[in-house]
């Protein structure tokens, strides 16, 4: 895993900025601290920060270059088909220098141009340069695994794994208000948006060339919706195959290795097919030592113990949690108010200290159902006795305390949102699942100069007839998953130089998935049941019984103590947001008022939000 940057000069303004190729290169150091490479022509700059995973040799630095000279190579990812590409090329009359994967990438992109994108197995961001024709070939993986940020203007074209990469060529830095407005709904930033205008990240799949100066874009590769209506018995034989080759092909590593292990079904069950590969295989899960509720280190040491791996286990307290959220914090350069990041933060700094490279289940949930409105969605759409008596007492639900810090006044929280979403509009009703704030209550934040026209970017706006749970996951792939989950595990694991991979992601898996009608995935007793009924003697019996509880950080009573001063005295001091002139002071007080109510619902996630945005644009716009 790696990080890269690059300028294509279109003119002598632009080139000027090649100046500050090193310190965008330098910018990128943790998610490459083994080894730096520069490449520059007269035009054109390339900037590559190494974590040396296979062939860990000098050979395999980066920018790489072919044995003519001409063509240059920087590669964030894995290529994890890169033995039979090179079978290929070898058959060719091709020689190799190295037995990287980057080597492979090169000289296939040589001989094929973008057309080789299709063949790539695995994730990537890459940019692909021709000294002799003075052409640039940038591309990024199908489901946006790996982030490439890219800047573009009449002097010049920049991009970089980071957004600290791209601002130190010395770019203006403005705030984008409609990012703005999607973020305060959403606490993430959709797949393609930045929060600084002018920036954007290149949409999963697509690849961009520069050719005689002009810029196109393009995309590689689009999820096939057509369901293949098969017996359920042979659907399971064909997943079983495909997700142990997906695991297999992730354990290629010249560097230690292990796997995230929560004790839920997904990661349970990539960690159960690699512990059949490799002897006392490692696995990290992470524990929470205040709140037994949400603590699920006694299932993970279950699976543990059933597979045979070599178990570590980091239990943290709400003092453990909060000594690292401000590291957490200064390492953002986008505002990301996931506030399980943080888990996700200390699980990488702790994993590192023992391996270099981590499997996880990330993306089970996107594929086959695993959330809990997915089962909302399956009992909206299948409404019965049950469903109409919870939409008829909404009145009820609404009058109830709500919150998500609590089992019971969490249940109230959902069960109001269940009876208010299930009157709305197919598109209307995604959006609202995904958001933890309506546009209302976004527009009530920003002050209204700032929003002549903005734009709610909801992919399931295209849809106009009764939706069906494939079309939600779906949506999320394109929304949730690229935009939040791969996001935060990307950030986070490369804040701490870990390389994180994940199987659910092989493109054959999740061109399976789509295929597979909705009763695979999901039904009126469970969900991600192809998973459970594939898997289930790789794990302990039960464990797929249990109701799933995920990582919940603390974010009511920090911000109602520990953070408090700070929110009052500093990010959200009524003067300073007159200063700032950004946001409605009514708008903020009211969520302070109902932080500290009996019923704060979700203030406490859009106050965090609001922490998040104010201490990245004190660390972008005044420091």
């Amino acid at each position: 895993m790696c990080g890269v940057t690059g300028i294509f000069s279109f003119n002598q303004v632009g080139r000027f900025n090649m100046i500050n190729l090193s310190k965008a290169t330098s910018a990128l150091e943790n998610r490459g601290p083994d080894n730096h490479g520069l490449f520059n022509d007269e035009m054109v700059g390339l900037g590559h920060r190494r974590l040396s995973i296979i062939d860990t040799s000098i050979e395999a630095n980066q920018p790489m270059t072919d044995a003519t000279g001409r063509y240059k190579l920087v590669f964030n990812g894995e290529i994890y088909n890169y033995k039979s590409l090179k079978e290929e090329l070898l058959s060719k009359g091709l020689t190799f220098s190295n037995n990287s994967d980057s080597e492979v990438l090169l000289y296939l992109l040589i001989e094929e141009g973008s057309k080789c994108l299709s063949k790539l197995n695995g994730f990537f961001a890459f940019a692909f340069y021709d000294t002799l024709e003075k052409t640039l070939l940038v591309a990024r993986d199908r489901y946006g695994i790996k982030p490439l940020h890219i800047y573009q203007d009449e002097d010049k074209f920049l991009f970089a794994s980071e957004v600290k990469s791209l601002l130190a060529y010395g770019i203006e830095k403005k705030l984008n208000y409609n990012a703005l407005y999607n973020y305060l709904q959403l606490n993430y930033l959709p797949t393609e948006v930045s929060m600084l205008e002018g920036i954007r990240k290149l949409k999963p799949a697509h690849y961009v060339t520069i050719v005689n100066g002009v810029v196109t874009e393009e995309c590689y590769y689009k999820i096939s919706t057509s369901i293949k209506d098969r017996p359920f018995k042979e659907s399971k034989v064909e997943f079983k195959s495909i997700l142990e080759e997906s695991v297999t092909d992730r354990l290629v590593s010249d560097v230690p290795l292990g796997t995230f292990l929560s004790g839920g079904v997904d990661s349970s069950v990539i960690s159960a097919i690699a512990a059949k590969h490799i002897n006392n295989l490692q696995t990290f899960s992470i524990g929470y030592k205040d709140v037994a509720y949400f603590d699920e280190t006694k299932y993970a040491d279950q699976v543990a113990k059933h597979i045979g791996s070599k178990h570590t286990v980091f239990k943290l307290s709400n003092n453990d949690l909060f000594n690292h959220l401000f590291d957490m914090l200064d390492y953002v350069d986008e505002p990301f108010a996931d506030s399980s990041a943080l888990a996700v933060y200390i699980l990488s700094k702790e994993t590192k200290k023992h391996v270099t490279v981590a499997l996880s289940g990330d993306g089970a949930d996107e594929l086959f159902a695993g959330y809990n409105k997915h089962a909302a969605i399956h009992k909206m759409l299948n409404a019965g006795a049950k469903e109409k008596m919870v939409t008829s007492f909404s009145g009820l639900w609404g009058l109830l305390p709500k919150s998500r810090n609590n089992p019971f006044t969490n249940i109230f929280r959902q069960l109001d949102r269940f009876a208010k979403v299930s009157k709305m509009s197919s598109s209307d009703r995604y959006w609202a699942w995904a958001a933890i704030g309506d546009a209302q209550y976004a527009s009530s934040l920003i002050k209204p100069e700032h929003l002549e026209a903005p734009k709610k970017l909801n992919p399931f706006a295209k849809i106009k007839t009764k939706e069906s749970v494939n079309d939600t996951l779906l949506a999320d792939i394109n929304l949730v998953l690229s935009g939040d989950m791969l996001t935060k595990v990307d950030l986070m694991s490369m804040a701490n130089s870990l390389e994180v991979r994940v199987p659910f992601l092989d493109h054959r898996v999740v061109d399976f998935a789509f295929r597979l009608p909705v009763d695979s995935k999901i039904n009126s007793a469970d969900r991600k049941r192809i998973i459970k009924e594939t898997f289930k003697s790789y794990v302990p019996n039960g464990l797929f019984n249990r109701k799933k509880h995920g990582f919940e950080v603390p974010l009511l009573g920090w911000l109602r103590n520990e953070l408090n001063s700070l929110l009052e005295n500093d990010l959200l001091k009524t003067s300073y947001i007159e200063e700032q002139g950004i946001f409605n002071i009514a708008g903020i007080e009211a969520l302070k008022k109902q932080l500290h109510s009996r019923n704060p619902e979700d203030a406490p996630a859009k106050i965090w939000a609001l922490l998040v945005f104010q201490w990245w644009y004190k660390n972008y716009f005044t420091s």
